[in-house]
């Protein structure tokens, strides 16, 4: 009984030690990654802004103003940066553990602090780069600001705990299973028309519709979609399905990764 006494006081003490190691993390990849020269670390900002500002400007020269009624602009913003949260959180933490094996011989670093670290560098950059973006375009008159922020702060964060533990999978697997490094590539590109960013969900045939929203990055983007655009639009998703699969899939990731740490004691 004491000894959970202590612990429950060693808490606070014990998540600040924690955050400090994956700040300290983030701050070592920001380095590695973009180097001190030139504008740094921004390029965790400026890469999905890039990215963003490219399809943005190929999409006006090539389609109507209006897709189904929406605006193109909003709509192509409230679906590509999620799908860039998502594509990012995958890929850069794969190979994660391999590239970053030397910290482990720090007793205080684990391979969960090297996954964190790249899961929240990841997910803050994207995040910016989608705040700055909004903000351009509100200022311009291209997008209205949301109707619902709630739902589109929603729609986001299940969106990051969803991928969270799925990226936790994958990466551990890849670690574990040499093959899987090589099939993510191509997983993160099928994520691309599955995820809804080029449709929604009402516009999908009632049959197919409850199929398609099987995928829980459909509801989010739903959800981010439905904070935007208000009443203007008919959203569909199930809040309660995308958190069952951000507990599942963090848990599954989480075990996981546990093997990953044993193999690398190991070897």
């Amino acid at each position: 009984m004491e000894s959970i006494i202590d612990q429950l006081r060693n808490a606070p003490q014990t998540v600040r030690e924690h955050a400090n190691i994956i700040w300290a993390l983030m701050l070592r990849e920001l380095a590695t990654r973009y180097g001190r020269d030139n504008i740094g670390f921004l390029w965790v900002i400026g890469e999905p802004l890039l990215f963003f500002s490219a399809v943005l400007t190929m999409w006006t020269l090539i389609r109507s103003p209006y897709d189904h009624g929406i605006r193109l602009t909003p709509f192509l913003m409230t679906g590509y940066m999620p799908t860039l949260l998502m594509r990012h959180m995958i890929s850069h933490t794969m190979n994660c553990v391999k590239a970053n094996a030397g910290l482990l011989y720090h007793r205080r670093i684990s391979v969960q602090h090297l996954f964190f670290a790249r899961l929240a560098l990841e997910f803050l950059g994207v995040t910016l780069a989608f705040f700055v973006v909004a903000t351009i375009l509100s200022i311009y008159g291209a997008i209205q600001p949301p109707t619902q922020f709630g739902l589109v702060y929603a729609g986001w964060l299940f969106l990051a705990w969803v991928t969270f533990g799925i990226s936790l999978i994958l990466s551990a697997l890849g670690e574990l299973v040499e093959i899987v490094d090589k099939l993510v590539g191509a997983l993160t590109y099928i994520l691309v028309p599955i995820s809804g960013m080029f449709f929604m969900a009402a516009w999908l045939p009632d049959k197919y519709r409850p199929i398609a929203l099987l995928v829980p990055f459909l509801n989010c983007i739903e959800m981010i979609r439905g904070g935007f655009f208000g009443h203007d639009v008919r959203v569909y998703y199930n809040a309660w399905y995308v958190a069952g699969w951000g507990i599942g899939t963090t848990f599954v990731g989480l075990i996981l990764l546990s093997f990953v740490r044993a193999r690398v004691e190991v070897e």
